[in-house]
């Protein structure tokens, strides 16, 4: 009988180690990969476009490089990107969407202009950004993925925290003279951290998507680069030649994508809904 009780809370950590562990590897590999690439990412080994044989486990690429150094050393910058991406925009939203429940003046100016925002299309948008800024490159794509996901995350947070702004303590606390900053950061945020985990999650798999989306389009990192969705542009006319200089960037983003969702719905605080619910 007194073994029962540490048996249950286990058996849900195990759990979560085990939704959590692919990502946390497949991260660890795309960090590591340039270190561990077996040849220079922009040294031909074989001919172009040849089968997977001795010396290249993946074949070559239309230059012929070794697709499975480029595939290790092309992650890192794609998850790093994303990372800032997905960071940036959870903050944003987290403190305009609270603030939109809070002040509602405030937060029908900020729901006009994210509809306005909403309007454009991502791939018209990474391009407005992207080619307008001055120096482009990384910077630039951070900002083009920014500036598309902040719309529908502060629509997201402000949904969710209009119930935590209407319960009792918000208002007890707002009657009692508290300040806008000390309501969003110490009385609404802490209540939200179900939901900021796992937008979080989604705002991630949605950078990789835009600035995968930028490297298809050339926009974001430039060849001789090694980059998952610059290896698919660069190789898409030769895949019925090497299959796999297509196919393993495009696994490698589905991966990171699908892995790094479930990690972060793993993450999800158990109690967060009902201590919301409850209230």
């Amino acid at each position: 009988m007194t073994t029962a009780p540490p048996a249950r809370r286990t058996r849900p950590a195990r759990g979560t180690l085990l939704r959590t562990l692919p990502a946390l590897l497949l991260l660890l590999l795309a960090v590591a990969g340039p270190w561990l690439a077996p040849y220079a990412i922009d040294a031909p080994i074989t001919a172009p476009y040849a089968e997977a044989g001795d010396g290249a486990p993946l074949g070559g690429d239309q230059l012929g490089r070794d697709v499975w150094t480029r595939l290790l050393a092309g992650g890192r910058e794609l998850i790093a990107t994303s990372l800032v991406v997905a960071a940036l925009v959870t903050v944003t939203a987290s403190v305009l969407g609270t603030v939109a429940a809070l002040r509602p003046r405030i937060g029908r100016a900020i729901d006009r202009a994210a509809d306005v925002l909403m309007l454009l299309p991502p791939v018209l948008g990474i391009l407005l950004v992207a080619l307008s800024w001055p120096a482009g490159g990384r910077v630039a794509l951070i900002a083009a993925a920014y500036v598309l996901g902040v719309p529908y995350a502060v629509r997201l947070v402000a949904a969710a925290a209009a119930p935590v702004v209407a319960s009792g303590y918000v208002e007890a606390a707002a009657a009692g003279g508290e300040r806008l900053g000390y309501l969003v950061v110490r009385e609404v945020l802490p209540n939200l951290r179900a939901t900021l985990l796992a937008l979080f999650g989604l705002r991630f798999v949605a950078a990789v998507y835009v600035v995968a989306t930028a490297g298809f389009l050339q926009v974001g990192p430039q060849p001789p680069a090694a980059d998952w969705a610059l290896m698919i542009r660069e190789n898409a006319g030769g895949i019925l030649l090497n299959p796999w200089a297509v196919l393993a960037p495009s696994i490698a983003i589905g991966l990171l994508a699908m892995s790094v969702n479930l990690a972060a719905s793993a993450l999800v605080p158990h109690g967060g809904r009902k201590a919301v619910t409850a209230l």
